[in-house]
């Protein structure tokens, strides 16, 4: 007995609809792995991690990491007012080797023009003590880099007088490479200027 032929039309239909089944499913899968890596992109710009001391993967929210470079950005920005504005005769030239680690140009460029000026000369001259009282910054945090401005509350003693001043300064913090003890929190200061200095009050007004 002969094997009848199936239909040819009904062959052509089977493997269409096998095709197109093949295809459609295809698809599905391309869209949901699109999906799934949109996703986790997604969540690795939100994400960082760490490998700990014992292996242990640790991941890190980049908010936390924003809010963590800010309180490095006020730290750096208070060690380096401390050190350029709390000088005396015998520790300006100290304070400036380290303060170089902590800017670029702008401040040398500052301190420079300090130092033409006669600044330093009259520590010298007249025993000046000049004590960094309270330092206030504000920053702006960018893509590429953070804003700031710092107002800082000196006090220069000559004898027993004493003045006190605000110094309000502002410029831009950029990351770089750690380099500890010289700049431990990995950031410099650039297009530092020096805004406006007035003076407050003098000791004997206080007393009064």
């Amino acid at each position: 007995m002969k094997t009848p032929f199936k239909n040819i039309v009904h062959v052509l239909r089977l493997n269409r609809w096998v095709v197109l089944s093949v295809v459609v499913i295809a698809g599905l899968v391309c869209l949901v792995s699109v999906l799934l890596v949109a996703k986790m992109y997604r969540e690795s710009l939100n994400h960082a991690f760490m490998v700990s001391r014992e292996g242990e993967v640790i991941p890190l929210v980049w908010k936390h990491q924003q809010q963590n470079l800010e309180v490095e950005a006020l730290a750096h920005l208070e060690q380096f007012h401390n050190w350029f504005y709390g000088v005396d005769a015998g520790s300006y030239e100290n304070h400036m080797e380290k303060v170089l680690w902590l800017g670029d140009a702008s401040v040398a460029e500052v301190y420079r023009q300090k130092k033409a000026d006669g600044f330093y000369n009259r520590l010298l001259q007249y025993s000046l003590v000049q004590q960094v009282e309270r330092i206030d910054s504000k920053i702006v945090m960018g893509e590429e880099y953070m804003e700031f401005q710092t107002r800082t509350r000196l006090q220069i003693r000559r004898g027993s007088v004493l003045d006190t001043y605000e110094l309000v300064t502002s410029g831009h913090l950029i990351q770089v490479e750690r380099n500890f003890p010289h700049n431990p929190h990995g950031l410099l200061i650039t297009d530092f200027f020096e805004n406006t200095l007035r003076k407050i009050e003098t000791y004997e007004s206080t007393e009064k």
